[in-house]
Formats: structure tokens, sequence, C-alpha cells
């Protein structure tokens, strides 16, 4: 049985799409007026003293040895203490995103059924990603509000684009779910490393050892074995499957975008993570809610909130886990550093593949199985590789001046 054109993903981004437009396009040209007229001479004009921050900024008066050492005043914790944090970030990121990973799945894929024996399914990806976007929001506002932050200068308009990315990601994450199983979307996740260093190679001319390229090698043969060694049943799941993968790609995509975006933000203007996640959090509420109006997604989604209580909760605990998750990402990689997150959040991913088919039954044969093996303990010998040649100092460059 096919979908109508209307019903297909496609359609659903573009319309999602135009509905984003209608907020970028006029944003773009006021931040284009705004970025050819001096405002900075207007301090006692609150609506200006606004739109200056918005579109210049503020002028970052901090010394670079003080925007250096932001984070680098601590007092050094004892081993017990360490072992203790250690364990808290461990436990608070796998509690919070495996639980925010089988809520993900059955959401998406399982029906929900009311007293009255009505039986519906959800399948408005945008509002899920709204009601995340909303609680990490107020979270870390909050959170920015109440505790000392490093003094904000980054024009807020460029938190924009990396929030656009992050909610196309996001959305398609979801949408993802509709046509390929919750394993099959945590191995892409563990993928990213090979698109993310074949655009490296090319865009910024990045050159690799041969273990990375030899890892990527072995993490695509492990990726395949276990995408291609599924059941074979009809067209119509050949089709599914390739719309899952196409999706797949463009939220692999969209995520390296995020992340590099956020990466070039925290070099130039030296924020917070938690201002960061404030900043992007705060146009994807913009974003999405004036789509959701646009749509009448809201109407839709609060009519089956009303028709099935089980869902609000679900979507409750599945924003709470969203936002927790991170606090819990940045607090991890400042205590810790990347290396230390990688791990934990790779135990995680093979954790919700093991969940995920206990819980929704997903089969899961003997070459799948060896195919997330291989992925997974790649990335693992990536990480210890990656590791130890950051240990092994250079070898020093010896003249020779004997003369001939």
């Amino acid at each position: 049985m096919s979908i109508g054109w209307t019903e297909s993903w496609i359609f659903r981004l573009l319309i999602n799409l135009l509905g984003y437009a209608t907020v970028a396009v006029p944003g773009a040209l006021l931040i284009r007026y705004f970025k050819d007229r001096k405002v900075l001479d207007a301090p006692n004009n609150c609506v200006l003293k606004y739109i200056n921050l918005f579109v210049h900024g503020e002028e970052d008066t901090r010394l670079p040895e003080i925007v250096g050492n932001v984070h680098s005043v601590k007092t050094k914790p004892s081993t017990t203490q360490k072992a203790l944090t250690i364990l808290f970030c461990f436990a608070g990121l796998q509690v919070s995103y495996l639980t925010w990973g089988l809520l993900q799945e059955k959401i998406m894929t399982q029906d929900y059924q009311n007293s009255s024996g009505e039986i519906s399914k959800f399948t408005d990806s945008q509002f899920l990603v709204f009601v995340n976007r909303v609680l990490a929001f107020i979270f870390a506002g909050t959170y920015v509000s109440i505790s000392k932050q490093p003094k904000h200068v980054a024009p807020i308009y460029k938190y924009s684009y990396c929030s656009f990315s992050n909610i196309m990601s996001s959305w398609l994450q979801y949408e993802a779910l509709k046509y390929v199983s919750f394993p099959t979307q945590v191995l892409a996740k563990a993928s990213k490393i090979i698109p993310v260093m074949i655009m490296g190679k090319i865009i910024s001319r990045k050159t690799y050892k041969y273990h990375e390229y030899g890892t990527a090698v072995a993490i695509s043969i492990g990726t395949t074995i276990f995408l291609l060694s599924g059941k074979k049943s009809s067209d119509i799941a050949t089709t599914t499957t390739l719309s899952g993968v196409t999706i797949l790609i463009a939220y692999i995509i969209s995520d390296s975008f995020t992340s590099n975006w956020q990466s070039a933000l925290f070099k130039q203007y030296h924020m917070s993570s938690v201002q960061m996640m404030c900043g992007v959090n705060f146009f994807s509420c913009i974003f999405t809610s004036i789509s959701l109006l646009q749509q009448g997604g809201f109407v839709s989604s609060f009519i089956f909130l009303m028709k099935f209580s089980s869902f609000l909760w679900d979507c409750i605990l599945l924003s709470i886990c969203s936002a927790v998750g991170q606090l819990f990402i940045f607090y991890t990689i400042s205590e810790f550093g990347a290396v230390a997150f990688v791990i934990m959040m790779t135990i995680r991913q093979v954790l919700a593949i093991l969940l995920s088919c206990i819980i929704y039954q997903h089969t899961l044969t003997f070459y799948r199985i060896f195919g997330v093996l291989i992925v997974f303990s790649t990335v693992f010998l990536r990480i210890y590789l990656n590791h130890r040649t950051k240990l092994v100092p250079a070898k020093p460059v010896v003249e020779n001046n004997q003369k001939v």
C-alpha cells in the first residue's frame, strides 16, 4: 500500500522549511538593515539597545588572559571525589539518554490506546522537537540567570544558524524512526565519523592518520553488514529502508554542521556551554512554534494529548530527559574532557541497541550482532589510538650538520 504525496516525509519537510523561511527571510533582511546603521549611540533607548545586542553583540572588554582562563580556577578534587563525580556523570548520561531513546521509539512507532478503546499513532515530529526545546530553553535560561557566567559578547542572531540545523537534525531523527528501526538509527549515529572525515578532507584540506582511515573503513563495513542482514520482504520494505537511509544521511549532515558552527562560536566569542544551549534553544522555540502555528500542529497535537493522557506524560518525560541530558553533556566535557564523554556515549549507544531489541523485540540475527560488534569495537579502538597518539611526544628534528 503506497502513501500519498502529502503524507510523505519529503512533503512534510518542505512545509516545515517554508514555515522556517517566514521567520528567517524577514529576520535576515532586518539584520542586514540594522548592520548598516549605527545604533550604538542610543544607550537610553531600550528597543535600540536590544537590537544592537541582537545584531552587533556587545563589545568585548575582557582581557585575553581572563578570557582564556574563565574556567581554569578550580580546586583540585581528591581521587575519591573524582571517582564519585565521574560515576555521577556516567549514571546521569546513561539514565537520561537511554530513557530518552526508549521514549523516542515508543512515541514514534507504538500505538496509543485510551480508556474508550480508541487506538491511534502520533505522527507530528515537529511538535516533539518543540516541547524538547522549550524545556531545554527554560532549564538553560534559569541556570544562566542564577549562576555566574562569562560576559556574553556574541551577536545573538548567530545562534540561529546552528539552531536551524539542530531542529532539522532532531526532526530528521524522529522522522527516521518511521522508516528504520531504532538500532539502525543508533548505528548510523556511531558512523558519523565517515562523512565528517570526507568533509574535513574536501573543505578544510585536513589530513588524517592511517589508523583513522582504517577505522573509518571498518565502521562502514560493520554498518553495511548490519543494514544488509535485515529481513527483505517486499518492494515497500525496500522503499521504506531507502527513505530511512536518506533521512539518516540528511540527519548526519545537519548534525555535523551544528557541531562545527558551535565550535566556531565557542572559539570566537568564548561563551559558556549553557549560554550556547540557551541561545540555540531560544531560536529553536521561535522556528518550531511559528511553523506549528501555521500548520495547525499545536491544535492537532493538543487534541491527541486530550485523547491519550499517557502521551502527555511521555512528552514531559522525553523533554526532561533531553534537557537534563544536555546539562550532563556540558558538565561531563568540562570536568573530564571529550574523550571520557565519547566513551560514555558509545557505551550508551551499545546499551540503547540492546534495550531496544529486548523491549520492542527487534530481530537481532548473528550477522547483525557481528556488525554491531565491528562498529563499536572499532569506535573504542579509534578512541584509544587517538588518545595514545596525543600522549606520544613528537620526535625532535635532528639537523645533520656534517659537511660533505
